[in-house]
């Protein structure tokens, strides 16, 4: 079965840097595009950045140029580096893969930017 696994979450100050990671498994990761998405308290999930099998990426508006999606295929492996963070950055943090046609999520990483 599809599994996801996010890690790298924690507390950071503005303008400081963190990466998240997404260990996948249960299907053939190379073939699929990979999300992440964040949800912020009282708000509705937003998509954050997307990478494609053939590594093309896109990003929302609030974080270009200060995030960077990537992957590693040979270690099943979604990332995403996160330089620059600001108070708004504050979420908790999802990896998706949208795989025989159902979404599916892992469990999700806090990222709290604070002084």
């Amino acid at each position: 079965q599809v599994q996801l696994v996010e890690s790298g979450g924690g507390l950071v100050q503005p303008g400081g840097s963190l990466r998240l990671s997404c260990a996948a498994s249960g299907f053939t990761f190379s073939d699929y595009a990979m999300r992440w998405y964040r949800q912020a308290p009282g708000k509705e999930r937003e998509l954050v950045a997307v990478i494609v099998a053939t590594a093309s990426t896109n990003y929302a508006d609030s974080v270009k140029g200060r995030f960077t999606i990537s992957r590693d295929n040979a270690k099943k492996t979604l990332y995403l580096q996160m330089n620059s963070l600001k108070l708004e950055d504050t979420a908790v943090y999802y990896c998706n893969v949208y795989y025989r046609y159902m979404n599916y999520w892992g469990q999700g990483t806090q990222v709290t930017v604070s002084s």
